[in-house]
């Protein structure tokens, strides 16, 4: 990661872009090298892509790691994915002091090994008065955070609920709501991904896959919407 951020993300038109990281396996496959191996160029994509954001002053950056629905995948590729994402997070921690990161996990962290787990909690500590926000999503679904959010609400003892309160009740309350939301891969759809937060996210789709996927092309995505007229329902 680069250790220069600007400090000027107020002025950046994007407060938080989204990337649907898709293609992994398929990448791997027409190399003829397991699934597991697309995940592994997959997470140097990961990388670039994060720092690249942030050194553009992007505020807020997610990254749909890990689905509720992806444990459905064979053990061994659950297994290895699991594997790079200890790896990543040990990396992580030492780096901390050095990068103005504030990495926050989305998703519920109960279903992860002890080890894994409390290397999250560490991190978001160590990292929570940092300044460019990096969400991972893992273990995630759309629609299970809004309905963990709404029982939050009603466990606080709220009875009459609000946009507002669930919007503060989201694992993304120190995010903005989404601007964009970038997928790769091909597909045409945003796959449970934080389907709150994106009712007025622009969308940008591309058949590359992630390993494939770079800086350039993230400043193509960011291009794209920059030429889009975004109403809000408006005229």
């Amino acid at each position: 990661m680069a250790k220069k951020f600007i400090t000027n993300s107020e002025d950046h038109p994007i407060k938080h872009i989204g990337f649907i990281m898709d293609g992994n396996g398929r990448w791997a496959k027409k190399r003829g090298m397991p699934r597991e191996y697309g995940h592994k160029f997959g997470a140097e994509t990961f990388k670039k892509v994060m720092e690249h954001c942030c050194n553009l002053g992007i505020k807020a950056t997610t990254f749909y790691v890990f689905s509720t629905e992806n444990w459905k995948r064979p053990q061994k590729e659950v297994d290895s994915i699991m594997k790079l994402l200890d790896r990543y997070l040990d990396d992580c921690k030492k780096e901390l002091d050095e990068y103005d990161l504030r990495f926050i996990f989305l998703g519920d962290k109960s279903v992860f090994p002890d080890g894994l787990r409390n290397k999250m909690i560490e991190i978001e500590r160590l990292s929570s008065q940092h300044k460019y926000i990096v969400n991972l999503a893992l273990n995630y679904g759309g629609r299970d955070e809004i309905v963990y959010a709404v029982n939050k609400l009603y466990a606080d003892g709220k009875e009459r609920i609000t946009e507002d309160d669930i919007s503060s009740a989201l694992y993304t309350s120190e995010s903005p709501d989404l601007d964009l939301i970038v997928r790769t891969g091909g597909d045409l759809r945003i796959s449970n991904f934080l389907l709150w937060q994106s009712a007025y996210a622009e969308l940008y789709f591309t058949d590359k896959l992630w390993p494939d996927f770079n800086t350039d092309d993230v400043d193509a995505a960011i291009e794209n919407f920059l030429n889009r007229k975004r109403r809000f329902g408006g005229v």
